[in-house]
């Protein structure tokens, strides 16, 4: 009798567990309770008129697979409720958040094409300004060198920020004449956003770094065609 009882106890357990999940995750994964949090709403607010407005926030920031789901999304929502409702939330322009190139990847496969197919087969934007760098060479350095790098790397701003090239490529910024004018982030000087904003190539094409034991070059012949370099630098 008691046995049964138990056995009743942890099936309804079990069912409401089932249930709850059933109704929580659905409504939690809508990019609208993300903007609940007041730190997510400008983040929520660039999503919304970013060429990625149909991918939802936990597309890019929630791995597929258990240990995706209860790493990225269950023990880091966890945390961000604890910290907005105990803590002291950070800044939306300090935050920080991880997305994984593998995850970029699912969907952009593609792009490890880019630059070693014809130029004619190239898309416009890229076209345009004679790129020749490898995607593929610069994924393969930045696994090895295992240091966190990635897609987000260069292209940290191509949901949350303001595309100023005139199209929605974005291509590491404030180096070629495509830009109407020099880009000043519409952010707190020296905050993470400012400085990720700013950040172009020659973070790493600066004639000092280092890999696989030479110095990458800065020279624009590096990435772009030597007959297209004149019309676009400043």
């Amino acid at each position: 009798m008691a046995s049964g009882k138990i056995l009743w106890i942890i099936t309804a357990l079990v069912g409401v567990i089932l249930l709850g999940g059933a109704v929580t995750i659905p409504l939690t994964n809508q990019p609208t309770f993300c903007a609940s949090c007041h730190t997510i709403q400008p983040a929520y607010d660039s999503w919304a008129t970013s060429s990625h407005k149909d991918v939802t926030c936990v597309d890019c920031h929630v791995r597929p697979g258990i240990r995706g789901f209860l790493e990225d999304k269950v023990l880091a929502g966890v945390e961000d409720v604890a910290i907005t409702v105990f803590g002291n939330p950070t800044e939306h322009h300090d935050l920080q958040a991880t997305v994984y190139s593998s995850v970029c990847i699912s969907c952009h496969r593609a792009v490890l094409r880019v630059s070693e197919v014809s130029t004619r087969d190239l898309p416009g934007p890229v076209k345009d300004v004679g790129l020749i760098m490898s995607h593929r060479k610069h994924m393969e350095a930045f696994m090895k060198n295992g240091n966190g790098k990635g897609c987000t790397t260069c292209h940290a701003r191509v949901v949350h920020g303001t595309p100023i090239k005139g199209y929605d490529i974005v291509i590491p910024r404030g180096h070629v004449a495509l830009d109407d004018q020099r880009h000043e982030p519409n952010f707190p000087k020296n905050s993470k956003l400012w400085a990720s904003s700013l950040a172009d190539c020659a973070r790493c094409h600066d004639s000092k770094t280092m890999h696989e034991g030479q110095v990458i070059s800065k020279k624009c012949e590096t990435c772009h065609l030597p007959n297209k370099i004149g019309d676009f630098l400043f």
